[in-house]
């Protein structure tokens, strides 16, 4: 049987058949254009519009939780249809994910579409961070993969949860209230304060802040170092923005061309502490005054709830997943913090996946092909005898 794996993430769905050799990435959204009157583009449709300035998003999650059905049947219906996927239901089974402590409604609502609606063959649901363990200890010993403890950095949130032996520990999961969204908005701030307006500019700053900005591994050498002026400041950057005619899509301006790359018509945005102040929230939230953990102190507060004989173990074992584990330095910088914090004699491992982003999406692809996966599913059949019940037991959301 064909299996479908959807990593449904609030701002980029990661989707593919289990036998592709890597996920489809596409915006979680219906977006509109200023200057595309007749028409709105879904997901990764976007790329068809010529002019990118002043997108205006509808989004299917607010602050981490599906609340526009609508929208997402849009995106969903896209999906599975004959541009992407084509996927004959009654043959298909799938594999998808849904946000931590997802309320029950939605849950139900969303089992009713895929079983009522598209006739799924069967289907299993799970946490993003579940696939992720399973992909780690696919690559361990059995000895190795007692203890896990995922970091979900994505769109809404940042996720810290534990697992022992395969199964989540829900006491024990800490949540952060920054995710790529609030570094994106507050990017958008500065430099609409400090040089140009960007507010409405949410898709041209996201990729901004995707290639200029970086975790800094040492803070205060960089807060020097911004303050210098000419070639001794070695951090700061031009980023030239597209105009849609010329440059299709921004990109850093090259040192060594300042002078033969200067064109009245470009608009530069010059990147200088804001490069590492942004990602800096992630460690320091209380930066922008909120009452939140940076992501290390919140990573000792989770493993510091658990079993005193499980902690070494889970801190020996951590796996980054989401968009901003990209970000470079991220891995460098949550190392050394976390070394700091916790006791000399316990072993400090922090795995980066090739992709942190696909790696929920690649956890699916190999559980599809383990011997437990059949037992783990709700078949149509399942669900039309016992209904959301039987959800409810197999499913650990």
């Amino acid at each position: 049987m064909a299996t479908v794996v959807l990593d449904n993430g609030a701002y980029t769905a990661k989707v593919g058949f289990c036998a592709d050799a890597e996920p489809r990435l596409i915006p979680n959204c219906v977006i509109k254009a200023k200057t595309v009157r007749n028409r709105v583009f879904i997901g990764d449709q976007v790329d068809d519009c010529k002019d990118l300035s002043g997108l205006f998003y509808l989004l299917a999650f607010q602050k981490g939780y599906l609340v526009n059905g609508e929208i997402q049947k849009k995106v969903w219906d896209y999906i599975y249809g004959k541009d992407v996927l084509k996927v004959d239901f009654n043959e298909t089974g799938l594999v998808v994910t849904e946000p931590y402590f997802n309320f029950t409604s939605i849950t139900e609502a969303m089992t009713e579409i895929f079983f009522e609606e598209y006739q799924f063959k069967s289907i299993f649901k799970c946490n993003p961070s579940f696939l992720s363990q399973f992909q780690r200890q696919q690559s361990q010993s059995q000895s190795q993969s007692l203890c896990c403890l995922v970091i979900d950095s994505g769109y809404s949130f940042t996720h810290i949860i534990p697992y022992y032996k395969g199964k989540k520990i829900t006491d024990g999961v800490r949540r952060i209230n920054i995710g790529g969204k609030v570094l994106t908005n507050h990017l958008k701030e500065i430099i609409s304060y400090r040089q140009l307006m960007v507010m409405d500019e949410t898709y041209v700053v996201n990729q901004m802040k995707e290639d200029v900005c970086y975790v800094s591994t040492q803070l205060w050498r960089d807060m020097d170092i911004v303050k210098k002026k000419g070639k001794e400041n070695t951090i700061v950057r031009d980023y030239i923005l597209p105009d849609y005619t010329h440059i299709k899509r921004g990109y850093i301006r090259a040192p060594d061309n300042e002078n033969a790359d200067k064109n009245a018509a470009q608009q530069v945005i010059r990147m200088n502490i804001e490069r590492f102040s942004v990602p800096e929230l992630l460690f320091h939230p209380s930066d922008i005054g909120l009452e939140e953990m940076g992501i290390p102190e919140a990573i000792g507060h989770c493993v510091s709830s658990l079993p005193e004989e499980m902690q070494p173990h889970m801190y020996g074992n951590i796996v980054l997943t989401g968009g901003n584990c990209l970000l470079p330095g991220f891995k460098t910088r949550l190392y050394d913090d976390l070394r700091a914090l916790i006791p000399d004699e316990y072993d400090l491992h922090v795995h980066l996946p090739e992709n942190a982003q696909t790696c929920a999406w690649q956890g699916g692809q190999q559980l599809c092909k383990d011997n437990t996966y059949s037992s783990l599913c709700v078949t149509k059949q399942e669900y039309d005898e016992h209904g959301h019940s039987i959800c409810g037991d197999k499913f650990d959301i």
